[in-house]
């Protein structure tokens, strides 16, 4: 998605090894409150300092740590040649896909092919895409030729007899068959049965990635233009895939081949199946189709849970612009799992109720009023499947936009209020035990910490920035520009400082490259009506404004790392730091 041409762009990248933790035991995060001040609908003029009652939170639950979000895995084989953005892959730009695949539930088999055109960048005779052991290379094939390979993990390297030419297209059929292994937070891919006994056979892969089930260029960096896709199953079962629907054609032997075309760019882990007993119904907003499949046995509580999809791309159309993928329309599945972000075919699996998986997800009363999976997942169109990561050191990029995404469907419909007290529920999640971005290079999974601590951030920014039409503004201008690309966090940092007119790059350095969160040292006592005050953080430069004093009369400092001081007449018990719009630590003394 970097541009139309050659959405490939250098990247400076070296092979770190991290070494693993042993898992920590339980932790409780600092609890805070944090606020903001804007409209629900509407967005504001500008914004100023307005007293607001600290948000209410329940005491905090242990947070269970994952050895991941205590310490990055030391990356093997395996991960670094996914990971790495060799010659191999640098040597050429993706442009298309024709996904054809049959589909088998019986002996829970796949056999197909993927049609890959691709432009050389510089001139070569070997390319690598990828295919994951037990699935077999049954041929790769150029024009007639029958091309050599060589497998190493799940990486397939490709020798062409002839060198290939910067700048020519190329096209080669990629035949593979087997039984996909299931693994990964959901599968990969799944053979299963429905409550009622039918076939659902259903994809997601993020993470362990999309060669689990088909050959692709399996990394995050370049994507294929616009794509087909084209699934063979049994006649008594519907395939949902991204994309429009084409049409379905018998093919006389017990299968129907359900076609599909993509027109947009699509990350290799959007690409899905859906496969079972669907039943269908729709709607539309505006020009875009609205498609929505569930089991005929959830039909009558799709209907009334699904309705909320279309306030919700109201909400993120009024922020960010138009929903991205107009063309292809907008789809949501349901599968048995809790749900996932595939390119217009959102799935979903949150038991037809509000909150998530039955549960108050952020625990101050809010997520109760709205389903978090339809909120949460269908917001990856704009961040994540629009604007897509070049890395998955940089998933930030996805996680944590989308979780402050969340809050602009709460402030949109319920106002800033609430948002902030949503946003305030994330803060017990957050363990603040290494950077949210790490190693590139490697396929290394950031810590959990880049949904929770990704969206407080942008939430503080917010704040740093101190004029709501500005910040607005910033936000719609942000996604426009970078929509349809794979980006970096310095793409973002760059962009931020050049439309704001300020120096964010040490607050965001604080904040995804470190463990901890800024704190404020306020110092008490050195004369009367006085305090001092400084930042600790671990960028040398850091200096963020905060709001001080009195919650109905805040003023604003501006600490750096250095000592200052300020006058003052209020004591240090009644002397309040604004954590209400900041995400930082205090420490009065």
């Amino acid at each position: 998605m970097i541009c139309v041409l050659s959405r490939v762009r250098p990247l400076g990248q070296t092979l770190q090894f991290a070494f693993s933790m042993t898992l920590l035991g339980c932790l409780i995060a600092p609890l805070c409150a944090q606020s903001q001040n804007a409209p629900p609908a509407q967005p504001a003029t500008g914004q100023t300092a307005q007293p607001t009652a600290p948000a209410t939170l329940p005491p905090a639950a242990p947070q269970r740590v994952r050895p991941i979000d205590a310490a990055a895995p030391l990356p093997d084989r395996t991960a670094m040649l996914r990971g790495a953005y060799g010659p191999f892959r640098a040597n050429n730009d993706l442009l298309y896909y024709h996904l054809s695949v049959r589909v088998n539930p019986d002996d829970k088999s796949l056999k197909g092919k993927n049609t890959i055109r691709f432009r050389m960048l510089r001139d070569g005779t070997r390319i690598q895409l990828d295919l994951q052991e037990p699935l077999d290379v049954d041929k790769i094939v150029y024009g007639s030729t029958e091309l050599k390979y060589q497998r190493d993990t799940g990486a397939v390297f490709i020798d062409f007899p002839q060198t290939l030419r910067a700048g020519q297209i190329y096209s080669i059929d990629f035949y593979y068959s087997g039984h996909p292994r299931t693994t990964g937070r959901f599968g990969g891919i799944t053979f299963k049965t429905d409550p009622a006994g039918h076939t659902w056979i259903n994809t997601a892969c993020e993470g362990i990635g999309a060669s689990i089930w088909w050959p692709n260029k399996d990394q995050w960096r370049d994507e294929v233009e616009n794509m087909d896709i084209s699934v063979e199953i049994p006649n008594n079962l519907t395939d949902v895939s991204n994309g429009k629907f084409v049409g379905k054609t018998n093919l006389g032997d017990g299968y129907t081949r359900w076609d599909w075309h993509v027109s947009y760019p699509i990350n290799n882990y959007d690409v899905s199946l859906n496969i079972g007993d669907y039943v269908h119904f729709g709607d539309r907003l505006g020009d875009v189709p609205l498609d929505f499949y569930a089991l005929p046995a959830d039909l009558d509580k799709a209907k009334t849970q699904f309705a909320q999809a279309k306030g919700m791309l109201e909400a993120y159309q009024h922020y960010f612009g138009e929903y991205p993928f107009a063309k292809d329309g907008y789809k949501l599945i349901e599968a048995p799992y809790s749900g996932m972000e595939h390119q217009s075919a959102v799935t979903y699996g949150n038991l037809f109720e509000n909150g998530y998986l039955g549960r108050d997800w952020t625990g101050v009363g809010i997520s109760p009023r709205f389903d978090f999976i339809i909120i949460h997942e269908s917001g990856h169109e704009w961040f994540g499947n629009s604007i897509t990561a070049a890395d998955p050191a940089d998933m930030w990029i996805h996680e944590g936009w989308t979780t402050y995404l969340e809050s602009l469907y709460v402030e949109y419909r319920w106002g800033n209020a609430d948002a902030i007290k949503y946003l305030s529920g994330y803060r017990p999640k957050i363990h603040n035990l290494r950077p949210i971005v790490g190693e590139r290079g490697v396929n290394a999974e950031p810590p959990e910490d880049q949904y929770f601590k990704g969206a407080l951030m942008l939430n503080t920014l917010r704040s740093v920035v101190d004029n709501d039409a500005a910040w607005w503004k910033l936000l719609h201008d942000l996604y426009q520009h970078f929509k349809y690309q794979n980006i970096l966090t310095e793409d973002i940092v760059a962009y931020c400082n050049q439309h704001t007119g300020m120096n964010l790059t040490p607050i965001f350095n604080q904040y995804l490259r470190h463990a901890q969160i800024p704190r404020l040292e306020l110092l008490f006592g050195e004369a009367p009506g006085m305090v001092m005050y400084k930042w600790r953080a671990d960028e040398e430069d850091f200096a963020m404004p905060i709001r001080v004093g009195a919650a109905d009369h805040w003023q604003i400092i501006r600490p750096t790392t250095k000592w200052q001081s300020m006058q003052t007449p209020l004591s240090k018990d009644d002397f309040a730091v604004d954590t209400d719009h900041y995400y930082v630590d205090v420490n009065k003394q």
